[in-house]
């Protein structure tokens, strides 16, 4: 997200929960946690409190992964991602470069992603990664109108770059010069292909086969089952054996999903403005840009929400002017959680929209 955005068929049983019946189990969870935490809070640092519930809760370690000197998440904090090896990815509106990389301590590791910077400043936004034989590549979704979308080695190397240009040329739908088109993330099928999500722009998803060829497009503008506003961050869901894809309509306040061909299958409302998805096992991780981050089972019911506070998101969200009123954050609670993911042992790391940026490692405890 950047800070021009504006804030704004059949239905199976097993995904598709009423509005009602969401709100009454967030509800529900918000009741639940707030008792064990108070008892929790007491037994650990109140620099890090406990968020979550059951086997659902996480100690919160805000600014984790520490940067040196001349190093700066600038605008924001904007993607994160992690590899076989657990190191960090985080991509950003900063300087040097438009990523820092972090080993799984929090060390700092490098800079890079200098291609994808204007004016000096770093344009980070999408980032996710895939083994593809014995390496893994990075997937990159710049927050620019020039950059398009690149698939990058873990040590930085540019395999490809394609823009706006190639996309219209392809998909056909970008032929008036109006049109815009902005990448947001990029998610990857279980053929060896991929879907890139045009977020910021024209509101469409596009599929590219294993070979970087372009195969269709679904999508576009609009609040009907199928359309989009803002399809922000998208997600491979085979939590119940049949893969689909699963999409944060942000300005929709909504999950859609979609078979592999793009033809629409349900939806799941109730969030507030979801920004993107993670999935560890059975557990859907769904990052919420409204101070909260929600956790969903096999049948997407609510698990937990952490950091779920009406009166501190009522707070937060006055004119958007937390982000950059640093001195009003407080441990436990998130300003705008852009993205999300599990590391291998269980643990969350949260990237926010936030100036000066901000990653928080969630770390797993147990009840």
């Amino acid at each position: 997200m950047n800070a021009s955005d504006p804030q704004s068929g059949s239905n199976p049983a097993p995904l598709q929960p009423t509005r009602r019946q969401f709100m009454e189990v967030v509800g529900a969870g918000a009741a639940a946690v707030a008792a064990p935490n108070l008892l929790l809070a007491q037994k650990t640092d109140p620099a890090h409190p406990i968020v979550g519930e059951g086997e659902y809760q996480y100690e919160c370690w805000h600014d984790w992964g520490q940067l040196p000197g001349g190093h700066e998440y600038g605008g924001a904090s904007h993607g994160i991602a992690i590899d076989s090896e657990g190191m960090v990815y985080v991509t950003h509106h900063g300087t040097p470069g438009s990523m820092f990389v972090f080993d799984p301590e929090g060390k700092f590791v490098r800079a890079m992603g200098e291609r994808f910077m204007e004016n000096g400043r770093g344009v980070g936004h999408g980032v996710d990664i895939r083994r593809e034989g014995s390496q893994e590549f990075l997937y990159l979704s710049p927050n620019d109108l020039h950059s398009g979308f690149a698939k990058m080695t873990l040590g930085g190397e540019i395999v490809w770059q394609k823009d706006r240009e190639a996309v219209a040329r392809d998909s056909g739908l970008y032929q008036s010069e109006k049109a815009p088109f902005r990448a947001t993330n990029i998610c990857f099928a279980p053929d060896g292909g991929y879907y890139l999500g045009d977020g910021y722009g024209s509101n469409y998803i596009h599929r590219y086969d294993k070979n970087d060829q372009y195969v269709s497009s679904f999508g576009g503008t609009g609040t009907d089952d199928g359309k989009f506003q803002t399809p922000h961050g998208h997600w491979l869901d085979d939590r119940d054996g049949t893969p689909k894809i699963a999409v944060c309509d942000r300005a929709n306040k909504r999950l859609q999903f979609f078979d592999l061909e793009g033809k629409f299958l349900s939806k799941l409302e109730g969030f507030l403005f979801p920004a993107d998805i993670d999935i560890r096992g059975k557990v859907m991780l769904v990052p919420d840009l409204h101070c909260r981050i929600t956790m969903l089972d096999q049948d997407n019911q609510v698990l937990t929400q952490l950091g779920e506070d009406p009166a501190w998101r009522a707070e937060a969200l006055e004119g958007l002017k937390m982000r950059s009123q640093r001195s009003l954050w407080r441990p436990g609670k998130f300003v705008h959680p852009h993205d999300a993911c599990f590391d291998k042992e269980g643990n969350i790391l949260v990237a926010e929209w936030v100036e000066t940026g901000r990653v928080s490692k969630l770390r797993h405890v147990h009840a």
